[in-house]
C-alpha cells in the first residue's frame, strides 16, 4: 500500500465521520493524519512498524492506525464506519459538489441510499426542497451524475498502465516468455482508458486462462472469452480487460494491429498497391499479408517513417510520414526544469527548499514557484505582504543553491471579469505569471472564452494554466473556443501549459498540434504540490508527444539561462501603467 492509498483511506474515514456527525476534534485528527502522510517523501510501508512515530512525526495513536492499515488493509475506525454506512452512500461521497453534510441530509431526510435513488429524487425535484439545497444544487447534482455515468468503467492513464504492467509481468512469469506486450489505448497513451489490452505469445492458452481466472481483482466473462482470448473486467473499477493469446510467429503483427486506431490502420498507403494490383493497400492489409518481426520493418515496407504508437490516431500522421516530415518528439530527458509548482506557502506539502533541492538532486536546472494568489482563500493564497516575504526567502535560497535557480512566479487567479489577481505593481515583482481559472466554472462558452482572452491580453500573463479546468473522470472542463484562445496566445506570445497532473492533462492533446502550427510554445507543468508530483511530468510529455510536441517548442526544455533571459526580456517589454508604484517592494 503506497502513501497515496494510505492518505485516501484516512480521508475517507474523515468524510465518513463527518457524515455521521462525529466529534469534530476526532475528525480533524484523522484529517491531520491524512495530510501528514501526504506530505511524506518516503514510502511509509517500508518503515518498521515500531519506528513509525519517529519517522513520520505522527502520534503513537495515529501511527498505530497506520500500522493497522498497512498490515490488514483497513483500521478499526474506518471499518466501523463502513459497516454502519450503506455502500451506495459511500459511493455518493465521490460526487463532485456535495460534501458529507449534504449527503447526510439526503440519506437521513429522503432515505436515499444509492446513486440511482439520488438521480430519481433530483429528477423528480425532491432534492431542491431540502433545506440548504435549492434548484442550482439539484442541477449540479444531475450534471455530476451524468458525467459520472459517462466516466463509469474507465481509468486514468496511470491507473490503467499500472494494472496492465502488473498483468504483463504475471503473464511473463506464468507463461515463461518475454513475448507479452501492453497494447491498445494504453500503448497509444490515451488520457483515459476503457479497455486494458495485452497481447501474449503462447502455445499454452489454458495456462493463461487459469492464471487470469484465479487473479483477485479480475472478473472473467466466459461468454466473451475463448481459446485465443481472455476477456473480463477489473472488479473494482469496471474497466474492461482483454488478453489476446497468439502464436509466437504472429506476436509482432498482433501487437501492431492492436496498438493503433482503426483510422490509422485503414488509411490508403501512397505508392503501395493492394492485393492483385487493385486499390492502394492499407497498413492493416500489409500487416496481414506479410510477416514482420518488428514494427519498424512494416513501416519501412510501407515507405513511411516509423510512426510512434502515440501518434497512430489517423490524424494526418501517415501523410507526414510519407513525406518524411514527422518531427523528433519530445522526450523526458529534454526537460531542464519544472514550472508551476506549489509550496507550504500556499497549499503545497513541501517547503521551497525541499521542492528545489529535489529538482537539483535529480539534475534539473530550475524551479518555477507558483503558489496561489490572494483570491484563493481556500488554498492559503498569498497576501501582498506574504509575497514580499516569500521573495526574500527565494533570494536567500538562490544565493545558497546557485547555479540552480528558483524563479519567482505566482499562479494568479483569473477573476470573473478576466482581470488578474493583484494590482500591476505586485504582478511586476514576479519573474513570471501563470494565469489560471479556479472559480465561476459555470460560464457559457462565450463568457468563459472572453474571460480567458482578457487574461491573455494582460501584459503580465506569461503562461496560461490548465485552460479548461477539467478533472478527468470527475468534472468536465468549462467550454471554451479553443481556436480563439490559442490564436490570442499566439498574438500575445503567451505560453500554454500542458498541466501534467493525470487528473487534468490540460491543454487537451488534440489541440497541441494546432497550438504548434500557430507558433505557440507549450510548457510541461506538473502543478506539483509535493515532490512526488514531479513524477507527473512524464504524463505531460506523453500528451505532448501525441500532439507532435518537440523539444524546440517546449518552454521548460530551455536552459536556465534561456528561461531567465526570456522572462527578463518579456518584463522589459511591459509598459507600466500610470498607477504603477515602484516603491512597494523597496
Amino acid at each position: 500500500m503506497d502513501n497515496r492509498a494510505l492518505t485516501r483511506a484516512f480521508k475517507l474515514a474523515a468524510q465518513l465521520m463527518e457524515l455521521h456527525d462525529e466529534n469534530p476534534f476526532k475528525i480533524r485528527a484523522i484529517e491531520g493524519t491524512a495530510n501528514a502522510l501526504d506530505a511524506l517523501s518516503f514510502p511509509v510501508a517500508e518503515v518498521e512498524r515500531s519506528g513509525l512515530p519517529d519517522r513520520t512525526g505522527l502520534s503513537k495513536t495515529a501511527a498505530a492506525k497506520v500500522a493497522e492499515l498497512l498490515d490488514t488493509g483497513t483500521f478499526s475506525d474506518l471499518q466501523r464506519l463502513l459497516e454502519i454506512t450503506p455502500p451506495g452512500v459511500v459511493e455518493m461521497l465521490k460526487i463532485k459538489g456535495i460534501g458529507p453534510k449534504k449527503i447526510r441530509s439526503l440519506w437521513r431526510e429522503l432515505g436515499i441510499e444509492t446513486i440511482e435513488q439520488l438521480r430519481e429524487a433530483a429528477e423528480t425535484d425532491q432534492v431542491s426542497k431540502l433545506k440548504g439545497f435549492g434548484k442550482k444544487t439539484q442541477e449540479g447534482i444531475l450534471e455530476a451524475l451524468e458525467f459520472a455515468g459517462q466516466s463509469s468503467g474507465k481509468l486514468l492513464y496511470p491507473q490503467a498502465e499500472q494494472l496492465a504492467d502488473d498483468l504483463a509481468q504475471r503473464l511473463r512469469e506464468a507463461l515463461k516468455t518475454e513475448q507479452v506486450a501492453v497494447a491498445g489505448e494504453i500503448r497509444r497513451r490515451l488520457e483515459t482508458v476503457e479497455t486494458v489490452r495485452l497481447v501474449a505469445a503462447t502455445a499454452q492458452s489454458a495456462a493463461a486462462h487459469q492464471l487470469l481466472n484465479g487473479l483477485e481483482g479480475l472478473t472473467a466473462d466466459p461468454r466473451r472469452s475463448g481459446p485465443f482470448a481472455w476477456r473480463g473486467r477489473a472488479t473494482e473499477s469496471g474497466v474492461q480487460v482483454e488478453v489476446l493469446l497468439v502464436s509466437p510467429e504472429a506476436f509482432a503483427t498482433e501487437v501492431f494491429l492492436n496498438s493503433a486506431a482503426g483510422e490509422h490502420l485503414d488509411e490508403a498507403l501512397p505508392g503501395v498497391q493492394g492485393h492483385g494490383g487493385g486499390a492502394p493497400a492499407t497498413l492493416r492489409q500489409l500487416a496481414r499479408r506479410e510477416k514482420f518481426e518488428q514494427e519498424e520493418a512494416l513501416y519501412e515496407k510501407a515507405g513511411l517513417q516509423f510512426i510512434a504508437p502515440e501518434l497512430r490516431e489517423g490524424l494526418g500522421e501517415i501523410a507526414l510520414a510519407a513525406d518524411k516530415k514527422l518531427p523528433r518528439l519530445l522526450e523526458d530527458g529534454d526537460l531542464r526544469g519544472s514550472l508551476h509548482n506549489h509550496s507550504t506557502w500556499s497549499d503545497g506539502n513541501h517547503s521551497i527548499r525541499e521542492m528545489a533541492t529535489w529538482l537539483r538532486d535529480h539534475h534539473y536546472q530550475y524551479l518555477g514557484l507558483c503558489d496561489h494568489s490572494q483570491a484563493a482563500h481556500y488554498a492559503n493564497g498569498l497576501s501582498v505582504e506574504r509575497v514580499r516575504q516569500q521573495h526574500q526567502e527565494i533570494d536567500q535560497l538562490n544565493a545558497e543553491l546557485a547555479p540552480f535557480r528558483i524563479f519567482k512566479g505566482i499562479e494568479s487567479d483569473i477573476l470573473g471579469d478576466g482581470s488578474l489577481d493583484y494590482p500591476a505593481d505586485v504582478l511586476a515583482s514576479f519573474d513570471f505569471i501563470v494565469a489560471s481559472v479556479h472559480s465561476n466554472l459555470k460560464m457559457d462558452e462565450r463568457k468563459a472564452t472572453d474571460r480567458l482572452l482578457r487574461a491573455i491580453e494582460n501584459p503580465y500573463t506569461t503562461m496560461l494554466g490548465h485552460p479548461t479546468g477539467r478533472l478527468l473522470l470527475r468534472r468536465q472542463g468549462y467550454p471554451i473556443d479553443y481556436k480563439a484562445v490559442i490564436d490570442a496566445c499566439a498574438q500575445h506570445q503567451v505560453i500554454i501549459e500542458i498541466n501534467a497532473n493525470p487528473w487534468r492533462l490540460d491543454l487537451d492533446w488534440r489541440w497541441v498540434r494546432y497550438a504548434l502550427d500557430q507558433g505557440v510554445m507549450l510548457s510541461i507543468n506538473p502543478d506539483a504540490h509535493h515532490t512526488n508530483g514531479y513524477e507527473d511530468m512524464r504524463y505531460g510529455v506523453l500528451m505532448g508527444r501525441k500532439g507532435h510536441l518537440t523539444k524546440e517548442m517546449t518552454f521548460n526544455a530551455k536552459t536556465v539561462e534561456e528561461v531567465a533571459a526570456y522572462f527578463e526580456q518579456r518584463k522589459a517589454n511591459i509598459k507600466p501603467p500610470l498607477e504603477y508604484k515602484k516603491s512597494l517592494f523597496e
